[in-house]
């Protein structure tokens, strides 16, 4: 459904990857480029879609409803509290590697509801995130659009 949406479904995709669809919005990426759209902008949209995703991550965290996180990430409180001794160790910059497969949604989450400060917390998750698809970018450039599996 997303592949027909083009650019648009790229950012809805990458959003929703970071919030409660677990899947790969790299793969997004990838399409949307092997289908002649600008690697540059793609990246730009899958950034900014999967930020968004990862701070609407954060608000649910920062709202603190146990009940709604478990309903909507499928995360218990034993992993939140695991993270949290994570998450208070680095603070913010954690949020760097909310991208993570499996524990991203995790720290995204934790940073909210230990209420580490929203800027910081936001600046580095996005930061991690653009940095994820900057490199696909760079790989796909390098191979000239086409990866070989």
């Amino acid at each position: 459904m997303l592949e027909n949406l083009g650019l648009l479904g790229l950012f809805i995709g990458s959003f929703l990857a970071s919030t409660v669809l677990p899947f790969p919005s790299e793969a997004l990426l990838v399409g949307n480029v092997a289908l002649g759209n600008n690697i540059w902008i793609c990246v730009l949209l899958a950034g900014l879609g999967n930020s968004l995703g990862g701070m609407t991550s954060f608000g649910l965290g920062w709202l603190g409803k146990m009940e709604w996180i478990e309903k909507l990430f499928k995360v218990n409180k034993e992993k939140i509290e695991r993270m949290q001794k994570t998450v208070n160790r680095y603070k913010a910059i954690a949020g760097f590697f909310a991208w993570l497969p499996i524990v991203g949604d995790v720290i995204a989450i934790t940073l909210g509801l230990m209420k580490i400060s929203p800027l910081k917390s936001c600046l580095y998750m996005t930061i991690g995130r653009f940095t994820r698809f900057a490199v696909v970018g760079i790989l796909l450039q390098f191979f000239d659009g086409r990866f070989v599996f």
